[in-house]
């Protein structure tokens, strides 16, 4: 485990942009659809069991969740998106936030975008795409719960959503599973490369 990833903790959570921490520093976001394997992703890469909350009922972050791995650097948990059962008003406040945060936040190096590998590039998908695509955010896909399929299907998901992603020139792909820990390492180094070299 790198020194970096040693000692996250948790800092703060954010309901809006105003409450967010001073745009300095180095920080990757997490963001996805509720039920995607978000929480666990986070908490594979990190080796920590439960740093981001998991849970059987879908949406359950709810706002903009900071850890620090350093003084410099941090980790960012953005609220699932796409669960129907959240009033649409709030549905509303968090796509218009994601949005802001995405575009805007200028420490932020990366976007890791987990996406159920049964059910990848969905509409909202899309969206934050165009919105990384806008801001030339670099935006890494896991295809996570790939230890759903077989290593033939896995495979083949794998190099359909490559051929739809060509137009994102910004965007990387792989596989990920939080049940046996296949992409882990991948995952890791792709985020200590965005926080330690920026310009990778």
């Amino acid at each position: 485990m790198h020194p970096l990833l040693r000692n996250i903790v948790y800092n703060k959570s954010a309901h809006d942009i105003v409450q967010c921490l001073p745009d300095t520093g180095s920080e990757v976001a997490f963001a996805g659809r509720s039920n995607v394997g978000k929480s666990s992703a986070i908490n594979s890469i990190t080796n920590r069991r439960n740093l981001a909350r998991t849970s059987k009922t879908p949406g359950r972050t709810q706002q903009i969740i900071f850890f620090d791995l350093d003084q410099q650097h941090r980790l960012v948990d953005l609220p699932g998106y796409g669960y129907a059962k959240v009033p649409r008003k709030l549905q509303h406040h968090w796509e218009v936030t994601i949005e802001l945060f995405l575009v805007n936040r200028a420490c932020l190096k990366g976007l890791f975008l987990p996406m159920d590998i049964r059910h990848p590039l969905k509409a909202l998908d899309q969206q934050m795409l165009e919105w990384c695509n806008f801001r030339q955010l670099p935006v890494h896909i896991l295809l996570t719960k790939s230890d759903k399929l077989k290593q033939g299907a896995a495979k083949s998901t794998f190099l359909k959503v490559g051929q739809q992603l060509q137009t994102y020139p910004q965007v990387s792909l792989q596989l990920f599973s939080a049940v046996d820990k296949s992409g882990v390492d991948l995952a890791r180094k792709k985020l200590l490369a965005w926080l330690i070299d920026p310009e990778e």
